[in-house]
């Protein structure tokens, strides 16, 4: 039985270090950006990066009418936002701030838009524990976030 202690320790040692959280951690932003990266390219016209699908409008009109801001508001924050985010979290850059945006836009959605137990635990707590990971352990050290702070002397990557 020791044995078999002995060997559970050695294991959750090697996976309890830098390398592997850092595997984990690059995985949890890849996760969470493509999360709503997917949702970005539902919201523009195919072939381009920024031109924003009429459709949306009408969604956010209609669909979406619980949101508190007007769809001309709504529609291109949400877009540029799906863009932006999921780039700067795949890049490891200023992730413990995009992976946050992305959580208050998780939290907009489920108290505005789906305000249901079912869309809770179907989405979004999972949006809300990928960022909590993101936001409590910071990036790893795959990222541009810890290159500056090895440039910086700065702990905060």
């Amino acid at each position: 039985m020791s044995g078999l202690v002995s060997l559970w320790n050695r294991i959750t040692g090697i996976l309890s270090g830098t390398t592997v959280e850092s595997i984990v951690l690059f995985l949890a932003r890849i996760a969470l950006a493509g999360i709503f990266w997917r949702s970005y390219e539902t919201k523009v016209e195919d072939g381009t990066w920024f031109k924003i699908d009429e459709v949306q409008y009408f969604l956010f009109e209609n669909e979406f009418a619980g949101l508190p801001l007007s769809p001309d508001l709504a529609v291109p924050m949400a877009t540029y936002a799906e863009f932006l985010f999921p780039v700067l979290l795949v890049l490891g850059l200023f992730s413990r701030f995009s992976a946050a945006a992305l959580a208050v836009m998780a939290l907009v959605i489920q108290i505005f838009v789906f305000p249901t137990m079912d869309h809770f635990f179907g989405w979004a707590i999972t949006i809300l524990a990928l960022a909590g990971i993101i936001i409590s352990r910071g990036p790893g050290v795959i990222g541009i976030d810890k290159v500056l702070s090895l440039v910086t002397g700065s702990k905060a990557a």
